[in-house]
Formats: C-alpha cells, sequence, structure tokens
C-alpha cells in the first residue's frame, strides 16, 4: 500500500537524555543568563531537525515518560529501580524541552502511568493504518513494534547517524521476528530495566530456545527435551519469566490520541525565533536548523 503520510513519532526522553551526556561528560551545560541549563535541549533539537530532514515527515509528534511510576512498577517495584534520579542540570529541561516542541506546534503526546514507549506504540498502530510510521528513538525496546509501514530509527553517535529497521528485513538482519523480541527479553531479563527473566539463561540460549521452539509457550510444551540445566532454571524461575514477559512487552492500547491535522507539520519561523532566542541558543540557525 502506497501512503503519502509520512509521521515520525518522536521519543523525546531518548533524545533529551542522549544530547545531555554528549555534553555532560565535559561539564559543558550551556547555562544562559538567567541560571537555566539548555544543553540538553539545544541538543535533542539538533536530533530533531537532522531526523526531519532526512526522513522529510508530513506530520511529526514527540512522546514523553510521564512520571517515573508506570503500571510496570506496579507489577514489579524493583523495575528499573536501578536507576538514579536525573541530574539536577537536566531537572529544568524536561519541562523546557516540551515547551520547546509546542513551539515548533509539535504535539507532546504521553500518559500518566505509561511509558514514552507505550504512547509510540499505541499511536503508530492507529497511524500505520493509512501511514507511513518512523519511529525515532534510542531504545532498541521499540524493535518490538516492527510492522507493514512502521520503521524503527535507532540513534547512533553524533548526530543524523541512524541505524533503521524495517520488518521484511528484520528476520534476516537478527534471526527472529520482531514480536519474538518480547519473549528474549523475557527469558534473558534487562539489566537496563531491573528485570531478571530466567536467571542464568542469557541471550545466547534464549535465541537458541526461540530458533527451535518460537515462543515461551512452545518452550514450555516441550520442556522435557531442554537439557536438565535449561529445564531447571526454567521451571525455577516460572512465575518471573511471565512476569518478565509483561513487563518487556510494550502496551499499544494506552489512553492517547492524536489527529493527523493536530500532527500537521508546520513550523512557523516567527515562533521558533522568538523561543530560540529567549533561551539564548546560540548559532541555531547554523547548529539547529541548518540554514
Amino acid at each position: 500500500m502506497t501512503t503519502t503520510n509520512r509521521i515520525l513519532l518522536v521519543d523525546g526522553m531518548a533524545l533529551l537524555f542522549r544530547a545531555f551526556y554528549a555534553t555532560a561528560m565535559s561539564n559543558y551545560y550551556m547555562i544562559n543568563s538567567k541560571g537555566t541549563p539548555t544543553n540538553a535541549v539545544y541538543g535533542m533539537m539538533k536530533h530533531l531537525f537532522r531526523a526531519i530532514d532526512t526522513y522529510q515527515p508530513t506530520h511529526v509528534v514527540c512522546c514523553w515518560d510521564m512520571g517515573s511510576k508506570t503500571f510496570r512498577n506496579d507489577l514489579y517495584p524493583e523495575y528499573k529501580a536501578n536507576r538514579g534520579g536525573p541530574p539536577e542540570e537536566l531537572i529544568p529541561q524536561f519541562d523546557l524541552a516540551k515547551e520547546v516542541v509546542a513551539s515548533l506546534d509539535i504535539p507532546n503526546i504521553g500518559q500518566v502511568g505509561y511509558e514514552a514507549d507505550d504512547c509510540m506504540g499505541t499511536l503508530s498502530r492507529v497511524y500505520s493504518e493509512h501511514s507511513q510510521v518512523f519511529l525515532l528513538t534510542g531504545d532498541q525496546d521499540l524493535l518490538q513494534l516492527l510492522r507493514p509501514n512502521v520503521s524503527v530509527v535507532l540513534l547512533q553517535k553524533g548526530y543524523g547517524n541512524y541505524a533503521e529497521f524495517h520488518e521484511d528485513s528484520f528476520l534476516e538482519e537478527k534471526g527472529i521476528t520482531p514480536a519474538q523480541m518480547i519473549d528474549l527479553k523475557a527469558l534473558m531479563g534487562d539489566t537496563s530495566d531491573n528485570y531478571p527473566g530466567v536467571k542464568g539463561i542469557g541471550e545466547k540460549t534464549a535465541l537458541k530456545l526461540l530458533l527451535q521452539y518460537e515462543t515461551i509457550e512452545g518452550i514450555l510444551e516441550n520442556i522435557e527435551a531442554l537439557t536438565k540445566g535449561q529445564k531447571t532454571k526454567i521451571e525455577q524461575n516460572l512465575d518471573m519469566l511471565h512476569l518478565s514477559r509483561k513487563l518487556a512487552a510494550i502496551h499499544c492500547e494506552a489512553d492517547v490520541d492524536c489527529s493527523l491535522d493536530d500532527a500537521l507539520f508546520y513550523i512557523d519561523d516567527g515562533k521558533m525565533k522568538a523561543k530560540f532566542e529567549e533561551l539564548e541558543f546560540k548559532n541555531w540557525e547554523k547548529n539547529i536548523v541548518g540554514v
């Protein structure tokens, strides 16, 4: 199906954090005359405009986490508990980033209790019925969302560098389907999100089992055929295996909505200039917008 709409769904948090740490490592926070650090927002805008230049979207939506607690914390209180609070120089930039995005007439979307991933998953399901969708993120978890008309664009080092994934080529590249990514994470766990999966089963074994039995159900149905070690590990961690799968799956039924009219990409140069200059962004014409 050919479509004319090209919708860029942006993981706001992923861009903001990446931009912050790229300069914070050298203590460069770009503090303006009001005493507000702006390095993360400035870098986020560079990432955003590079992606817009590359993918030429007709529509853009920016999705956000809304607070640190989600339904996954209700399921498993240790979820992401390994992460410290954000650095103090980043805290004022969360609201600032949303202000700047709004000044570009790009909708900010989020739902309390859900992650940006869930919002991106929900919107991509709706939009992909009639449009080409690009998910811009730094998070490989979104690869499970690949389907016809949905591509995942992973940020690489620097600006304007991407690893792009499509449903039809994903199997060749990774050896498993996008849907199997959920079961892979359920088996091996995720140290970044702080859930263990099946203790003692790593990526290599998890991949091998999924290639042979396709799903967690397939593995459990054939548990007697596994090695003694694999069988024991899975049986001892069965509850955690099922829980980890719930944590790994992106929830594509979040209560978010954004019409195509609202997402239509059109920048009011005057509003953008006023916001960038209010924040004292230096050389923004050249470094951000690229004119």
